[in-house]
């Protein structure tokens, strides 16, 4: 069975292949275009040779007096007039191919039809099988001094080696990239999985950690219970603190612990199709009743006769209320409103509050797990950093939506987005 690694490191390696595949395939292109090329400018210049060669000129009358071995006309010897017009010719030869923009080693050899050799190169001429030849008939002086057909071929050898070096500037920065690209993929691969690895211990010991306390407090709980019986008057306050605290310390525990599960994927919700608006409706009632004694102005209003949407109630139940408490707990003189309706096969739950808002850099990070908003070098409000990561995984849990709106000093809006299964 695949493991997502596996798939990962698959993925990864075909890609490589299918990259130097395509490497490959460029590269062929580019030695076909080169040869293309290079065909074109050895017939510019064998053009160019061929025409300057059928006049007459000081390089033909040499070559024409190296090949009757004529020395008279000159003040050298017969080796001597040989080879000065080799590398006349040479020269020349090598003059034209840099013309036409030809910078590859040559031979060249110059013979008649009847496979008689007047004159070579330097190096031996080029006649194997892997080498390309040119040929390039000669008409004019030589021909008719000789009363012959007389022919110049140019030979090349190892013209890929050439070719390759033409086209080096693609080929070298194209290797590079791959292999930086290789190296980047790795390392991001690496870090990922040592970042995945570390998370999962994490995890692992918040959870132990949590389940942990989970006793202790319900120690806790049982033995303040049983101190508030009997108790005087003057030390039941006592008990009753130890009571509320311990009672929101086993609630911290439990949201710990349930994200922590929602995030491994280990919590399986069970969604059912629900109407949301009575639910929505005695969560608000709750919450205004705690208003009022808490001196608190909450209103809402809830539009429209049902809203059927596809959820897990306890979640959903504790997006909204974790959402209320939020509201309340950064104002300090808080107005709060919440208003529920549809629109567009949607269902659109908004929570208004006038507290301190939340500054535009703020706002891309505060669904991050742990992430706090700061004011100053201090939080004002006690928390762990995981309300609004937990709304956002319920939410998107939901196939819903959340956005926030928020101006410093003015308040922030939270609006919840749903998709409802029947419009109503």
């Amino acid at each position: 069975m695949l493991t997502k690694r596996n798939v990962y490191v698959l993925v990864f390696v075909v890609s490589v292949i299918g990259l130097l595949v395509v490497q490959y395939q460029y590269l062929r292109v580019g030695l076909g275009l080169a040869r293309v090329q290079f065909s074109e400018k050895m017939d510019r210049a064998r053009t160019n040779i061929g025409k300057e060669l059928s006049e007459v000129n000081s390089l033909t009358y040499t070559l024409g007096n190296a090949i009757e071995k004529d020395t008279s006309e000159v003040n050298i010897g017969l080796d001597s007039l040989e080879k000065a017009s080799q590398f006349y010719l040479n020269d020349y030869i090598a003059y034209q191919l840099g013309v036409s923009g030809i910078d590859a080693p040559f031979t060249y050899a110059l013979y008649s039809r009847d496979s008689i050799q007047y004159l070579t190169s330097v190096r031996p001429h080029i006649q194997s099988e892997d080498a390309l030849t040119y040929p390039i008939k000669l008409n004019g002086y030589l021909p008719e001094l000789l009363n012959k057909e007389v022919i110049l071929e140019l030979g090349f050898e190892d013209l890929n080696k050439y070719f390759m070096g033409q086209i080096k500037g693609l080929i070298i920065p194209s290797f590079i990239f791959l292999l930086a690209i290789i190296v980047v993929v790795i390392w991001v691969l690496r870090s990922f999985y040592w970042q995945s690895s570390l998370i999962t211990t994490t995890n692992d010991f918040i959870n132990n950690l949590t389940h942990e306390l989970k006793t202790p407090v319900f120690s806790i709980g049982l033995a303040s219970k049983i101190l508030e019986e009997g108790i005087s008057e003057e030390k039941r306050p006592v008990v009753e603190l130890i009571r509320r605290e311990t009672d929101r310390l086993r609630s911290h525990i439990d949201k710990v612990l349930e994200l922590a599960s929602l995030e491994s994927g280990k919590k399986l919700m069970q969604f059912k199709e629900i109407d949301f608006k009575p639910e929505l409706e005695r969560i608000c009632m709750d919450f205004k009743i705690l208003a009022a004694s808490e001196n608190l102005d909450f209103d809402y209003e809830l539009f429209g006769d049902y809203y059927i949407i596809k959820a897990e109630k306890f979640h959903l139940e504790n997006v909204i209320a974790n959402l209320l408490e939020n509201a309340k707990k950064y104002s300090d003189d808080p107005v709060i409103r919440l208003k529920a309706f549809t629109q567009k096969g949607k269902l659109f739950i908004s929570i208004e509050d006038n507290g301190q808002g939340i500054s535009k850099q703020d706002q891309k990070r505060i669904f991050q797990k742990y992430f706090r908003i700061k004011n100053g070098d201090v939080h004002r409000v006690k928390g762990y950093g995981l309300g609004l990561s937990y709304v956002q995984k319920i939410v998107r849990m939901h196939r819903g939506k959340i956005s926030v709106e928020s101006e410093l000093g003015k308040g922030t809006r939270f609006t919840l987005s749903f998709k409802l299964t029947k419009n109503g």
